[in-house]
């Protein structure tokens, strides 16, 4: 029985384009949402149908308010992740490159890896202000761990017979770089920004609820100031939404840039 019924379920699963896949479960849990309150199963003040969400969201772009949120906050995370990520690649490399380096910095920066990120906002606050530039470093420390931490695992990971190859073959220093190194540590930088592109629009929240007249996460504070729990839903669905077009980014990255490998598909 068990069988018949994940047989039928697969059978199903494959009429549906693949790239819907991932989009089956939240079109679900927006048709019951929208279910809950069509029917009054849940209060609208607690938890505003999807239908009052989009009104709020048309509402809010053909005043201009949205679109100007949207680019504030877009134009934060660009530059923050950007800062972040390239900091992180140089850097993973030069500690996962340099026995020495690596020595000394990694342990300090692994230590540092584990302050939780709200615990420095004060310091921000105290040595940046709160204008546009410390917003824009607190996002891009977000985003610099993930890929620090990976790119010094891949290239750290990298078989010591392939360095060996190289000097048989008097690769030089970039030769050795570009053809052995980056290509082996590339599935492991790619983690990195996929974790990092996530972090930088959960950093990004934090920030932008911090002393800010603009971005989509004011936008949600101010909401909640005024009970606007559709204008907050509305918010909150625009950084989900944001954060897995990022993801999808990342990914066509991977596919594209790692196809060569022979990986498990289930």
């Amino acid at each position: 029985m068990t069988g018949r019924l994940t047989g039928k379920s697969s059978g199903l699963l494959e009429r549906v384009p693949p790239y819907l896949h991932g989009w089956i479960l939240p079109i679900g849990v927006v048709v019951l949402w929208q279910l809950s309150g069509t029917f009054g199963w849940i209060s609208a003040d607690q938890l505003p149908a999807p239908t009052a969400i989009i009104k709020s969201y048309y509402t809010e772009a053909v005043n201009g308010e949205l679109w100007r949120h949207l680019f504030i906050s877009l134009k934060r995370v660009i530059f923050g992740f950007a800062l972040g990520t390239l900091t992180g690649l140089l850097l993973g490399l030069f500690t996962g490159l340099g026995r020495i380096a690596g020595k000394m910095l990694d342990p300090s920066l692994q230590m540092l890896r584990t302050v939780p990120l709200l615990a420095l906002i004060p310091l921000f606050i105290l040595w940046f202000g709160i204008g546009e530039f410390s917003k824009i470093l607190m996002i891009s420390l977000g985003a610099f761990f993930p890929v620090y931490v990976n790119t010094y695992l891949g290239v750290r990971s990298v078989e010591s017979k392939l360095y060996q190859v190289t000097q048989i073959l008097n690769y030089s220093t970039w030769q050795r770089l570009t053809k052995l190194i980056l290509p082996s540590a590339l599935p492991n930088v790619l983690l990195g920004f996929r974790l990092a592109a996530g972090n930088a629009w959960l950093v990004l929240v934090v920030a932008e609820m911090m002393a800010t007249s603009a971005g989509i996460g004011y936008m949600i504070q101010d909401a909640r100031t005024y009970t606007r729990t559709d204008i907050v839903f509305a918010g909150i669905l625009i950084f989900a939404l944001a954060g897995r077009l990022s993801d999808l980014a990342v990914r066509r990255l991977e596919k594209k840039w790692l196809g060569w490998r022979d990986v498990y598909k289930g």
